[in-house]
């Protein structure tokens, strides 16, 4: 094998475990501030899982981002849409939907993520969530 190839491989493995590590100690500690939220997911056997997101406000309605890699917790969202919120002085039930590609190109143009934000998460690709209250 050439040794520019080797390099370029090498390269290519300590970009993956970079990101894996960021991500996972990401995961691990899962910071929360302001400008968070908590969703509690739940599975089949009503067992809820927590994860901290960030908190998008826009024109009125409540979003969360799906721009990780680690996403288990949006699969069980996708298998069950009833969610668990808590943020400042909000704990209510609320219902989960994907944005559909025309609202996502405007949350994407409204909340557009950084170069370097994109490097450190290897790039995967952005989903949106909409989270409706439930009366």
């Amino acid at each position: 094998m050439p040794k520019t190839l080797k390099v370029v491989l090498i390269l290519i493995g300590l970009y993956a475990a970079s990101v894996a590590l960021f991500e996972s100690m990401l995961g691990y500690f899962q910071p929360e501030n302001q400008a968070t939220l908590v969703v509690t997911t739940f599975d089949a056997a009503d067992v809820g899982a927590d994860r901290v997101l960030v908190r998008i406000e826009h024109e009125g309605e409540l979003f969360v981002a799906v721009n990780h890699w680690p996403r288990q917790w949006y699969g069980r969202l996708l298998d069950n849409d009833q969610v668990r919120v808590r943020f400042e002085d909000v704990d209510a039930r609320y219902t989960a939907s994907k944005v559909l590609e025309a609202e996502q190109a405007a949350l994407d143009t409204a909340r557009p993520l950084g170069l370097g934000f994109r490097v450190l998460t290897g790039f995967p690709p952005r989903y949106f969530v909409r989270l409706t209250p439930n009366a």
